[in-house]
């Protein structure tokens, strides 16, 4: 309390009022597979590996490099904003070694500089020139695509090549460096080969990642506003040297997305099945995986969309949907709400599916929690299933779990004022009041079930939550019970035939 000594007047700001509460974003993907290359811009993260934001399908490209054979990430990524995504977060898995020139030294044999390229190195070319009044050991370094001059560096020495190439070149890097090297690389232009990159034998493990490296679908725990995680690239790396899929590489690493967002608890893991499954092998696989979460959604089958990256003539590619649904969540999100289910909704971009399923392998498919694609003709092709891979019934649909998601985050991230605060009947009544305001908000945007706010939703902070034992231990329980939409997934008209007159129905 101020003190007062001298007469007057005094003007005092008083916080009693109840906080605004505003609810979280809901629609912020992550994509975990490969790319054409990575970001070089952070020094302490020279491979690129860590999670990176992109807000649009330019930004991806000018950091990864866009389309690439072997990559389905991009794929995803592209039908994501296709499909109304917002922001993303791309975590790069390494998957090839790119072509490299080894430049020789201008007496013997030993190179004195390796030049990687860092995407595509069809056309490059690096050129080590030493000009006439050069200081002595040094040289210039430029790197061509083609006739075009994309990097030039002058005033290069051994010693100051790799920081100054790597820190600001977009296409090239200084792989390795011969140590105590004192002669020059040979003047002259040397080609990158354009041939295909070396593959590199990718597991699960590389997949999982680690929080500590901040690498892989355990990477992201530092990205707090994910709420949607996709591994669309499981089939890049699951495939054998036979063409048959690795089933328990593909489990592993869904159960480690799943085991990722259940922990999390706050963000939804959807799942791709295996490629080339009929609606039968569909239902085996997926009953022989024995996923159970409410934290997951899995869409079946793959779709066809247009592919830039083809070089054999076709220009169609079958892609997992993981990536166009996580578009439509987010357009769903932000046209209707995300207490509406994703669902009866056009996927952009998919020109058809890998295969066609029928209302009845749909009605095997639906209640064991895989979400059918169907096309309907003139109304194009749409996502036909709401449904999670949870056994529990209060988790059956998306938006249920998502809903839940979006409001237990709004509170806990628009609360936090109330640490510390004296635990009585004031803060108790502003704790409520601040919750209550948020819910009817809700209700009024048609997110609850309930004629009235009372049917919709209740507020329960006082004695009876808090007792003397429970503030003595420093606890503030409020207890809120919310009544969520839900989908009318089957929508029935019942008809008879009607006589009309004084026996009509009422």
């Amino acid at each position: 309390m101020p003190t007062y000594l001298t007469p007057g007047v005094y003007v005092e700001e008083v916080d009693r009022g109840s906080k605004p509460l505003a609810a979280v974003g809901t629609a912020v993907a992550a994509f975990v597979g490969f790319t054409a290359a990575g970001p070089t811009d952070d020094p302490t993260d020279p491979e690129g590996l860590r999670p990176r934001l992109v807000t649009n399908w330019g930004q991806f490209e000018k950091l990864y490099g866009g389309f690439t054979p072997g990559a389905m990430l991009p794929h995803a990524v592209y039908g994501y904003f296709n499909n109304g995504g917002g922001n993303a977060y791309i975590v790069r898995i390494p998957h090839r070694e790119m072509p490299k020139a080894a430049l020789p030294a201008s007496s013997g044999d030993t190179p004195a500089l390796d030049i990687v390229a860092k995407s595509d190195a069809d056309g490059l070319s690096v050129t080590i020139s030493v000009p006439d009044d050069a200081p002595e050991g040094s040289f210039d370094l430029e790197v061509k695509r083609g006739d075009d001059t994309v990097d030039s560096f002058s005033g290069l020495t051994l010693e100051t090549v790799a920081t100054t190439v790597n820190d600001a070149s977009q296409h090239v890097q200084v792989a390795t460096q011969v140590e105590d090297a004192t002669v020059l690389p040979e003047t002259g232009t040397f080609e990158l080969a354009p041939s295909a990159p070396v593959p590199l034998q990718v597991t699960g493990t590389e997949f999982t990642g680690g929080e500590t490296d901040r690498t892989g679908i355990d990477g992201l725990v530092i990205a707090d506003d994910v709420t949607m995680v996709a591994v669309p690239d499981l089939i890049t790396a699951a495939t054998k040297e036979d063409g048959s899929i690795d089933m328990e590489m593909w489990q592993a690493v869904q159960m480690s997305l799943i085991s990722h967002c259940e922990r999390q608890a706050n963000r939804m893991a959807i799942l791709d099945p295996p490629p080339n499954l009929n609606p039968q092998q569909v239902r085996d696989w997926r009953t022989a995986m024995m996923y159970d979460s409410k934290f997951a959604v899995m869409y079946y089958p793959w779709i066809k969309v247009a592919n830039p990256a083809a070089t054999n003539g076709n220009r169609t590619i079958h892609v997992p949907p993981s990536g166009h649904l996580a578009g439509i969540w987010g357009r769903n999100d932000e046209t209707r709400g995300v207490w509406k289910a994703p669902a009866n909704e056009v996927i952009a971009g998919a020109l058809d599916v890998s295969t066609l399923i029928t209302k009845g392998e749909q009605g095997v498919l639906n209640p064991i929690g895989v979400n059918c694609i169907r096309p309907f003709g003139t109304r194009g092709i749409r996502v036909w299933g709401a449904r999670t891979l949870s056994s529990d019934p209060s988790w059956k649909y998306v938006n249920v779990r998502r809903l839940f998601n979006m409001i237990e985050t709004s509170i806990m991230e628009g609360t936090q004022w109330v640490v510390f605060e004296p635990n009585d009947q004031a803060l108790w009544q502003r704790v409520k009041r601040t919750i209550s305001a948020f819910l009817l908000g809700l209700w009024r945007d048609g997110a609850l079930f309930g004629a009235t706010p009372d049917e919709a939703f209740y507020v329960k902070c006082d004695a009876e939550t808090n007792p003397p034992d429970s503030i003595d231990l420093g606890r503030l329980i409020t207890e809120i019970g919310i009544s969520p939409v839900k989908p009318a997934e089957f929508v029935i008209f019942r008809i008879s035939q009607w006589s009309g007159g004084a026996d009509a129905a009422e």
